[in-house]
């Protein structure tokens, strides 16, 4: 055999001196074969290094393959990277392996990478939805016993069960902390697009927030970027209007990285932060930064329970797991407006 060249089937049963079809019948253990043969077939695909080929194998015989599909909008976020952790931990625990793709937040990307994982005959499938996508082709194949969970974002055109963050409390609750510590002029940094589910949600409870406290909502202190580089430049120009904002609530994890960005480079510190989201390294800023964190995690292991309840028949209701956020208090957040005048 070359070297370089994977082994076969037919490399095993050479290496015993068997016909394929028997160490197909021991590897699969459809059919007889003595325990010599058993062992002797064994041995060799463990000395040759043979991988079967599952998902050909469960194709023939029809069944499901024993993999995960995941659809995320970006491999290089670390809160999705997080989710997808979660998830592999549960799944793994049945022998279930996760395979995992980016949409880019392209609903014709999305359609392309769950019509892949259809074809491998997944045993689940789950889905950070991209704004605009229709998940109605799922049906039939929901309606055939395919678990679909979505996760971050409900689905459009598809009743399946979701697993969501506590989006617009978390927010509100964040936005809140910074009108306790005497702040009025509160700036949102939300994410694009900006008929994406959580960003809606996060505005949302900005302005429940900003109501309860009795303050206007102003739409100039309202902007957006879906990257760094945007968030810092969003944060530059609210900073140079004239009746600038004393704090910024970043609606995500990217946001937030480009508000600290730009006031790490402005050499601002009197301007208070709050973010959705946490972020690596959070607790090394100069103040730390202050929070409203998920718990991305527990999002994946949650959505996989969910799954694995359905694979193992759950023919309930679909419904929707919300995940509690929590404020976490760290210094940025904490900076009270008095402060900028010297008190």
């Amino acid at each position: 055999m070359a070297a370089n060249r994977r082994p076969t089937l037919a490399d095993v049963a050479r290496e015993v001196g068997v016909s394929a079809k028997t160490v197909s019948r021991v590897l699969n253990e459809d059919g007889p074969a003595s325990a010599r043969t058993r062992e002797q077939v064994l041995a060799a695909v463990a000395r040759l290094g043979f991988q079967p080929n599952l998902m050909a194998r469960n194709i023939r015989v029809g069944g499901p393959d024993t993999t995960v599909g995941l659809v995320i909008p970006d491999l290089g976020n670390p809160f999705f990277g997080a989710v997808a952790r979660g998830i592999e931990d549960t799944v793994g625990v049945r022998g279930l392996t996760l395979l995992m793709g980016s949409s880019a937040d392209d609903p014709d990307r999305e359609r392309a990478l769950t019509d892949k994982f259809l074809a491998r005959r997944i045993s689940i499938l789950m889905v950070v939805p991209s704004v605009g996508a229709s998940h109605a082709h799922l049906k039939s194949h929901r309606d055939a016993g395919l678990p679909v969970v979505f996760l971050d974002r409900p689905g459009a055109g598809l009743t399946a069960d979701s697993v969501v963050s506590t989006n617009r409390t978390g927010a509100h609750d964040g936005v809140a902390h910074l009108v306790a510590h005497g702040h009025r002029r509160i700036a949102f940094v939300g994410d694009l697009p900006t008929r994406l589910y959580t960003r809606r949600e996060r505005l949302a409870g900005y302005r429940e927030a900003l109501r309860e406290a009795g303050l206007p909502d102003d739409p100039a202190l309202i902007t957006n970027a879906h990257d760094q580089h945007g968030a810092s430049a969003a944060t530059a120009r609210l900073l140079e209007r004239a009746d600038p904002p004393t704090a910024l609530f970043a609606g995500n994890n990217i946001a937030a990285l480009g508000i600290v960005t730009e006031l790490a480079r402005s050499r601002r510190k009197d301007v208070a932060v709050v973010a959705f989201d946490d972020v690596p390294l959070a607790e090394a800023l100069e103040p730390a930064l202050t929070v409203v964190a998920q718990n991305p995690e527990e999002i994946g292991r949650a959505a996989a329970a969910t799954a694995l309840a359905r694979l193992d028949g759950d023919r309930s209701r679909a419904r929707t797991v919300t995940v509690p956020t929590r404020l976490i208090s760290r210094g940025s957040g904490e900076q009270r407006l008095a402060a900028r005048h010297g008190a």
